[in-house]
């Protein structure tokens, strides 16, 4: 038989039995739709974790101060003042090392006009930008001359604009009051939504870490910073700058050998890529459970498949009569089953991309359907059409035709 023939009488035989092959498609419709809306799932959740990374910047470390003792109790990292901006400055200096921000912080109110709003408030250097990766929706950063004269200056976060301001209005050039003193506001930062904590990145105010330190936070051991965040100059440098970072830290904290640090240094990049590992993971195993029900409709596939061949005995047995081959008989009822799964893929398709809309659209969740994903589960569902579809089509091309025609 020429394939456009084969195509035809596949057509019709499905044809023939309407409702049954409808229901039988219904297992590989609710299989695909489950596997395309499952992964559209685990990639939205993969698709949140790597924007949430890539905010943070690249080749990051956090550095800690120690921690403090009382009464036996031991206090977490960065309770004990033991990091200054002397130490930032030569950690700079170091080979493997790009930039360094050191950083104070402390939680303020703000005002603005009748408008008010409590924000965490950064004091740090110029490099915090570059080592965040932070652009400006409008103004620019606080620059070295600030950073020297403890200037008055702040550079605010998207959430605090929205909060102080009216919409429309540009916040640069505005004086806004931090703690009852004033600041002008010279910079607009960019968005950069949530943090893999699900902290709101934008919800901040910058101000030069001199200024934090004299003018607004006060600080009892002068010179002293809570953490600072240094930046790798490349992915291959982050164990040479751990290391170096270390050494120097010791050095100049006279910590002898044997001594325990009193710092920490934290890879913020290895714990990203635990992060994206960890969504990855879940996109597979959301997408390993939902291949279940494609297995199902596989199977359901195959019983009707076997139903048929015992419907159409005699039907088999005349077309082998009048010269149709095994190979002929086997081709007709594999294609059979391959139209099955692929009608039930696209219909499949249709449903999980809806759904994944409904999710969108009612859940607030991000989902993403990808190429790939309907790429993959068509490639699946088909190869489980001609894979359960096998079984029935030999048999019935086995069929011996006198024992066929005699077949009531």
């Amino acid at each position: 038989m020429i394939a456009g023939d084969l195509l035809r009488e596949s057509w019709r035989a499905l044809g023939a039995n309407r409702m049954r092959s409808a229901l039988t498609m219904l297992g590989m419709v609710i299989g695909v739709g489950a596997v395309v809306l499952m992964l559209a799932i685990g990639q939205g959740a993969q698709f949140m974790v790597n924007q949430a990374i890539a905010s943070m910047g690249s080749n990051l470390f956090i550095i800690l101060s120690g921690a403090t003792t009382s009464g036996g109790l031991r206090f977490g990292a960065g309770t004990s003042p033991t990091l200054t901006l002397e130490d930032a400055d030569a950690i700079a200096e170091l080979p493997a090392v790009k930039a360094v921000a050191p950083v104070a912080a402390g939680t303020a109110q703000v005002v603005h006009g009748p408008n008010n709003w409590s924000t965490l408030v950064h004091g740090t250097n110029p490099s915090y930008f570059q080592i965040r990766d932070w652009t400006f929706a409008a103004g620019q950063p606080f620059d070295e001359a600030d950073l020297r004269s403890a200037s008055r200056v702040a550079v605010v976060g998207q959430t605090v604009v929205k909060n102080l301001f009216s919409a429309g209005v540009n916040p640069v050039g505005r004086i806004i009051r931090i703690d009852r003193s004033p600041y002008q506001v010279i910079g607009e930062l960019a968005p950069k939504g949530q943090s893999l904590d699900g902290r709101d990145q934008d919800d901040t105010i910058l101000v030069p870490v001199t200024t934090a330190q004299r003018k607004l936070f006060g600080n009892q051991f002068p010179g002293t910073v809570r953490f600072m965040m240094a930046q790798a100059r490349s992915a291959q440098d982050m164990k040479r700058a751990e290391n170096e970072m270390e050494d120097l830290l010791r050095q100049r904290h006279h910590i002898g050998p044997g001594q325990d640090d009193d710092f920490s240094i934290r890879n913020l990049t290895a714990l990203a890529k635990t992060a994206a590992s960890a969504a990855s993971a879940l996109s597979f195993t959301l997408g390993a459970i939902a291949s279940i029900s494609l297995l199902v409709g596989g199977i359901g596939i195959m019983n009707i498949m076997l139903v048929s061949v015992t419907e159409r005995t005699r039907e088999i047995g005349i077309r082998m009569a009048i010269g149709a081959r095994p190979r002929d008989v086997l081709s007709q009822f594999l294609l059979e089953a391959l139209m099955l799964s692929i009608l039930g893929s696209l219909a499949g398709v249709l449903l999980g991309a809806g759904a994944a809309w409904l999710v969108t659209r009612f859940v607030s969740m991000t989902v993403v359907v990808t190429i790939w994903a309907i790429l993959l589960a068509f490639v699946v569902a088909a190869g489980i059409g001609i894979f359960f579809g096998f079984y029935p089509a030999r048999k019935a091309a086995r069929l011996k035709p006198i024992e066929a025609l005699r077949y009531e």
